[in-house]
């Protein structure tokens, strides 16, 4: 039985992500989980981390998620997202769940959500994937 790729496979797909420091800690179709770390240098004004770098988290393990459930062949491409922040980070680590909310034939929308250190929500995105077929 072949068990798919890897979170590392996975994270090699995207250099973006691997640039901005992002982990995937797991990767199977039904959950992606996935951290970043707070750094000065992913910050904006007040050493808050950026709203920008959370949503790359999101984006990476949605669409890490979406690439799990496709069908074999088909490719993927974010065709929309919603955020919303719930509270600022200011330290340690950034913790991302994302799980399929529905895997159809043309698209695959999926839910993340992010956690601060203490488990407390920050942001819960909603991304709808399309289904590219070759």
């Amino acid at each position: 039985m072949n068990a798919g790729p890897t979170p590392d496979q996975i994270a090699d797909a995207m250099p973006f992500a691997r640039a901005l420091g992002i982990v995937l800690d797991a990767a199977a179709p039904d959950a992606v989980t996935g951290h970043l770390d707070w750094a000065p240098d992913r910050c904006t004004a007040g050493g808050l981390m950026h709203g920008g770098a959370l949503m790359a988290l999101a984006d990476t393990l949605g669409a890490a998620c979406a690439f799990l459930n496709l069908p074999e062949g088909a490719t993927t491409t974010t065709l929309e997202s919603k955020t919303n922040f719930f509270r600022g980070v200011r330290s340690g680590r950034v913790r991302g769940v994302s799980a399929p909310l529905h895997v159809g034939r043309t698209s695959i929308v999926v839910q993340t959500d992010l956690f601060d250190a203490d488990d407390r929500r920050i942001a819960q995105v909603t991304q709808t994937q399309a289904v590219l077929r070759p």
